[in-house]
């Protein structure tokens, strides 16, 4: 008989810039309710709940209201933080993942590996500097960045085209969002780690 495993984390974690309390269950439906000053922060992130099929709950205090790059970056850190705890011992994972999402001209594609040897690689150019008035294109990298080294994957994001910003960024992550429902899902014949270390760290 299987037992149901509990994959769901909160993590808190407050700085002198922000303070911010994450909720993932990885196994769950793609319920979001994110509030973190910074509309099109949510926004993506409602992407990345829907798509990744997870519930995810964000609530952000802090400095956004001035420059949102220290709220992005921060929310990336907790998330990732939550992912890693919620996958405990990985056992049973999949692992490994490779998606691609296109949203009108846009393509992106993201591979996992739930290594446990964090790495991010961005390969492509945000094809405009800025998304809506406050939003520079430059933090779609800086949140995966943080997201990825915390969670202890390997991740690669390919942005293999795009002509808008805002399509590039959800692109970049509804891609994201299904890789990491991919590699987390619990779909081996046996419970084993799925590394030859016995062990992911």
């Amino acid at each position: 008989m299987s037992v149901a495993i509990n994959r769901s984390r909160t993590i808190e974690r407050s700085t002198n810039e922000t303070s911010i309390t994450v909720t993932v269950d990885l196994d769950g439906t793609g319920s979001v309710r994110v509030e973190t000053q910074v509309p099109f922060l949510d926004h993506m992130l409602d992407a990345l709940g829907r798509h990744g099929q997870l519930d995810l709950f964000a609530k952000t205090t802090g400095d956004a209201l001035m420059e949102p790059h220290h709220t992005v970056e921060d929310v990336g850190i907790v998330i990732g933080q939550a992912i890693r705890e919620a996958l405990g011992e990985r056992k049973g994972i999949a692992r490994y993942a490779s998606e691609y999402a296109p949203l009108d001209e846009a393509l992106a594609r993201a591979v996992i590996d739930v290594s446990g040897r964090p790495y991010f690689l961005f390969n492509g150019e945000m094809p405009e500097p800025q998304i809506g008035a406050d939003f520079a294109s430059s933090l779609i990298e800086e949140f995966w960045r943080a997201l990825t080294i915390n969670a202890g994957f390997t991740m690669h994001v390919d942005l293999l085209r795009a002509r808008n910003a805002h399509h590039a960024a959800e692109a970049v992550f509804k891609a994201g969002a299904l890789a990491i429902h991919a590699a987390t899902r619990i779909s081996r014949s046996t419970m084993d780690i799925p590394s030859t270390k016995g062990m992911i760290a």
